[in-house]
This record gives structure tokens, sequence and C-alpha cells, in this order.
């Protein structure tokens, strides 16, 4: 039994706070492994296969613009990390709702989903791009080709110049050629008209050929000129008939509400298409949509430029080409969830990587440019 000098000392509260403290000091270190091994667990990165942004092998790693960016951020922040594909959903709901650390991927920020998520700052800006097919159009085509406006416009430019070149030559020749240049002077203009198509086309029949000074030296001269303007007329039908070729019924943004326009779904290309009143068909994939346009189901199929060039370079080259107008502005952030810790140093080492080599080479390496 104690005394009363230890009892003095060690009052009975102060024994309990004694043992109080004992037990959670023991409480405490029992836990603190559990906790250790929970902060060393990799954190999950959402994201969604998109090339040439995300790009996954048979073997299931990744590879691309946003991932190399994400392993540089994810080495400066000494961050372990793993990757779990979703949907565009998928992606903003976890980490709207904590599940992911962040989602990587080519998410565009907008104003809808920055009600829901946060956003680093902007590491790629591009725009949206239209694919249509790039098939021929056929025989019909080719001929309405020929009915095109701009084609005609040469034509006559070209019966002008023979026409400008007859009269020259009708002028010296009508009297000392009469046989050959004679006549009326609609007689002798069309004599003059004949002469000057054959010369340019150089096959020269010989049936008709300036015989004065005068005459000789337009002819000299018109041979010349001739091989200039027969080149730019054959280039001019060339053109015209090639580009009725790969052309569709779309040229632009603005044709858009009058075919048939298939996008992503749950992308922010719907809501613009959306918000512009243009109706579309969506698909779960862009290689879905791209295959519907090369079958023939879709007039254009509208994404994001850079992606929609990868494939139609990549897996569509014969069948589907992107057209070289962008419109409608895109900035790719990563997402991250509302008030997330390591935003402003995530944001520091993805600004410095921006103005890097490396990631001018990783642009390069992806992109081409």
């Amino acid at each position: 039994m104690p005394d009363a000098s230890a009892r003095a000392l060690f009052p009975p509260a102060a024994r309990l706070l004694s043992v109080a403290l004992v037990v959670a000091a023991g409480v405490a270190m029992s836990l603190l492994p559990a906790a250790a091994a929970a902060q060393e667990d990799p954190v999950v990165v959402g994201t969604r296969v998109v090339p040439p942004f995300v790009i996954q092998e048979d073997d299931g790693s990744y590879h691309g613009l946003t991932v190399g960016l994400w392993e540089h951020i994810a080495g400066e922040l000494e961050l372990d990390y793993t990757f779990q594909e979703l949907d565009i959903e998928g992606m903003l709901a976890g980490v709207e709702e904590n599940t992911l650390y962040a989602a990587a991927s080519a998410l565009t920020i907008t104003s809808e989903r920055e009600d829901r998520v946060d956003f680093t700052h902007p590491f790629f800006v591009t725009g949206l791009g239209i694919a249509v097919p790039a098939e021929p159009v056929g025989l019909g085509g080719a001929l309405l080709a020929l009915l095109d406006p701009e084609l005609w416009w040469v034509v006559l430019l070209l019966m002008g110049l023979l026409l400008f070149w007859g009269l020259l030559v009708w002028i010296f020749e009508r009297v000392e050629n009469p046989e050959e240049f004679g006549g009326s002077p609609v007689q002798g203009i069309g004599s003059g008209f004949w002469w000057a198509a054959v010369t340019m086309t150089t096959v020269g029949y010989g049936d008709k050929a300036p015989r004065t000074i005068g005459g000789r030296v337009v002819g000299f001269v018109w041979m010349f000129a001739a091989i200039i303007v027969i080149s730019f007329f054959t280039a001019s039908i060339a053109s015209s008939l090639t580009v009725s070729q790969i052309e569709s019924r779309v040229g632009g943004p603005g044709d858009l509400p009058h075919v048939r326009v298939g996008a992503l779904a749950q992308s922010a290309t719907v809501d613009y298409l959306d918000a512009e009143l243009i109706r579309s068909e969506t698909f779960p994939t862009i290689a879905e949509g791209m295959q519907a346009l090369a079958d023939g189901r879709l007039d254009a199929f509208v994404h994001d430029a850079p992606i929609l060039r990868y494939y139609a370079q990549q897996e569509f080259r014969n069948t589907a080409h992107v057209l070289p107008v962008t419109f409608a502005e895109q900035y790719y952030g990563i997402a991250l969830p509302l008030d997330h810790p390591d935003r402003n140093r995530m944001n520091q080492v993805l600004l410095d990587y921006l103005g890097s080599t490396e990631w001018e080479q990783l642009n390069q390496r992806y992109l081409g440019s």
C-alpha cells in the first residue's frame, strides 16, 4: 500500500491523467504504421485514351503528350500514381467526389466544368476541326466541277486572249494574205482566232500562217506567250477537278446546320453544337464516329482539330480528311478537386515545363510541330 508521501506526490486526478496519456500514446503508436501505409499508396489519376494526348499500348502502358506532361509533374511533386481509364463524365465525377486525385487527358476547360472541379493552367490551346469524307464523289461530281463559275472565268479569259491575238494577226495579214485571212471582217478575224488556237496548242496544221513581218512578229510573241497561257489553263482545270474529288458538301462550320453531323458523347463539342442549334449524332468513341463518316452515314464529324488529324492520318488515311479551318478555341487543363492543396505547386511545375525544350520535343514527337 502506498505511503502518505507517495499519495501526496501523485494525487488521484494526476494518476488518472498519466494513465490516459499512456493509453493514448499506445493507440497512436499502433495506428502509425497504418497511417504511413495509407500515405504510401499511389494516388489514382483518371484518364481517357485519346491520341495523340493519351495513347495506350498493348501491354496496358500509356504514353502521349498529356501523359508526358503528367509524368513530369508527378516526378517534381514526388507522387506515386496509377492511371484509371474512364469516360469524360467518369473523370469529372471522380474528381468532383474526390475519388480521383486528378484527371489528365484532353479535357477542355469550360465554365460548366469549372462549377464542379478545378483546373490547372491550360497546357494546350487548340480549336474544333471538321473531318469529312475523302473518297471521290464520282463522275457526277466531276461534271459538276466543269460548271464551276471560276472555271468558266478561266475559259472566257482564254477565249478573249485567242480573239485578241487573232485580231492582231488579221490586221497585219488581211491585205497581203487574203487567201488565208481575207474575206469579211468576221471571216478574217475568225481565221485569226483559228490560227491563234492551233498555235497555242502547238498543233500547227499549217493551213494558215502569217507572211508579213508584222504578222510574223505577232506569231513569234504569241508562240512564247501561249506556253504560259496553256500551262495556266491546264493547271486551273486540273485543280478544279482534283478539288471536286476530295471536297464534300462541307467547306466550313457554316455548312454544319445543313448536313449530318457527328460528335463525341459528353464532349465540349456537343455543348458547342447545341448552343449553335446544330443537330448532331453522338458516338461513345472518336473511332466509331470516324468510322460512321467513312461508311457514309455522316457528312461531317466535329471534334478537337489535332485529335481529328491524328485519326485521319493513322486510321482513316484514305477515307477521311480534316478541313484546314479551325474554330471555337479550346483550352486543355488537368482537372483537380476543388481547393486541391497541390494546385499552386502543380501550376508552377506546369508553367516551367511549358517553356522548356523538353515540352517542345514532346510536341514534335506527337504532333510534328
